[in-house]
């Protein structure tokens, strides 16, 4: 990334104190839930994988101190270095995971089948090339086990310029090669021009 170019990632100005936040949540949040309808797909049986930008994880961020009322800007700051790096800059995707199981039976299951998950998400443009998701360290670290992983994982995609504009074409892939759990879906239009805001400048 260009030292000249403005980063994306929120600073302590950025987030609301509990009052203002209020204020604005209701239309916040269903602002929110629109944009995420178009960045998630579901990826066979168990897995959603939903694309972050800075405004879901500015929302993410919010909800959090919310829920935990945190109010002082060591807390906020904590927050920031958590979810930021879930912001893709220019080039970039990042991904939420998540194994959606509701009963015990299922989590006995899945949870060991999908041991390495996180490492077997790739994007498949169409001239065949793969983007496979790299996991921060940060957020992997206690995730997942030999035997059993968790239920939620944060993945990147780093995109060359080329990669990006073969992107753009369509007939863009979202692939888990995991081989307990071979699945692959295309990416709607409408997510493909959503996402499309996040590689570009």
């Amino acid at each position: 990334m260009s030292t000249a170019m403005k980063t994306r990632k929120l600073a302590l100005n950025d987030i609301l104190d509990h009052r203002a936040y209020e204020r604005v949540r209701e239309e916040s949040r269903a602002n929110v839930i629109e944009l995420k309808r178009r960045r998630r797909v579901h990826l066979g049986t168990v897995v959603t994988v939903s694309f972050e930008n800075r405004a879901t994880m500015l929302n993410q961020i919010q909800e959090m101190l919310r829920v935990e009322r945190v109010v002082t800007d060591e807390g906020v700051n904590e927050e920031l270095k958590a979810f930021n790096p879930m912001i893709p800059e220019a080039g970039q995707l990042c991904a939420t995971v998540f194994i959606e199981l509701t009963t015990e039976e299922q989590m006995r299951e899945w949870l060991p089948k999908l041991v390495g998950i996180e490492r077997s998400i790739v994007v498949r443009l169409s001239d065949g090339t793969q983007v496979r998701g790299v996991v921060d360290e940060q957020h992997a670290e206690g995730l997942t086990r030999d035997t059993v992983t968790a239920a939620v994982h944060y993945v990147r995609f780093d995109f060359t310029p080329e990669q990006v504009a073969t992107f753009a074409k369509g007939g863009v892939q979202v692939r888990c090669d995991l081989s307990n759990y071979l699945e692959a879906i295309e990416l709607p239009d409408f997510t493909v021009a959503e996402l499309l805001t996040d590689l570009r400048d």
